[in-house]
């Protein structure tokens, strides 16, 4: 095992980076801000990191008190990885991270499924949500999302939800493209990269809640 890399800096920014700075470690918290996850599923959320560093980066993670290793019980009994309490404050340092990476961020061929939905929360503008109330069902890769947004706040969990204004089906690379890049809706819907049911206002307006930073000049 690779020895872990120490600043020795009294700073608390190398301290931190101490913890979370090693490769994919950040990813890991990612990974897992939206809820606890199998080693499988976060194998399928990292593709490229492999099986023998994401180990590794667990149980450093594990080791600073950051996540923590939990068994389901019967008839689950698998182990899944979940932040600690600690762990979850690192989520506004990721949308801070996010925020000022989006700057400059390079066009990508695809995006995870909990990295749109991060990218949700941290470019979020409330201001812009402050007269919207509407529940919408997103079921990225088959995985199911309840968005509400409501008097300026913007709530998203994980799983099913009934009464929604609108549903949509799609990939989250599509609906990063409708969100974060202006692929019009209807564009996309013709193209049969998404499947919409319902009032398609409830998906603009979240669509207009969300703003990308402005780019740094060239």
């Amino acid at each position: 095992m690779a020895a872990r890399r120490d600043y020795f800096d009294g700073c608390g920014a190398a301290h931190a980076l101490d913890l979370v700075g090693e490769r994919w470690a950040l990813l890991v918290v990612r990974e897992l801000v939206l809820g606890p996850k199998r080693f499988t599923d976060l194998r399928a959320g990292l593709p490229h990191a492999s099986p023998n560093v994401l180990s590794q980066r667990l149980r450093e993670l594990e080791d600073a008190g950051v996540l923590r290793r939990r068994r389901l019980p019967p008839p689950a009994a698998s182990a899944v990885y979940e932040l600690t309490e600690w762990g979850q404050e690192l989520e506004p340092v990721l949308q801070s991270l996010g925020r000022w990476a989006a700057r400059s961020l390079p066009e990508a061929d695809s995006i995870k499924v909990d990295s749109f939905i991060l990218s949700l929360r941290t470019l979020f503008v409330p201001e812009r949500a402050a007269d919207v109330d509407v529940t919408l069902q997103l079921v990225l890769d088959e995985q199911p999302f309840r968005v509400h947004l409501a008097h300026g706040e913007l709530d998203i969990e994980r799983g099913e939800v009934s009464g929604a204004d609108v549903t949509v089906r799609c990939s989250p690379t599509t609906l990063a493209g409708v969100v974060h890049m202006g692929l019009p809706i209807a564009d996309a819907e013709a193209q049969g990269q998404l499947v919409l049911t319902g009032d398609a206002t409830a998906l603009e307006r979240l669509v207009d809640s969300v703003q990308m930073p402005e780019p740094l000049p060239a």
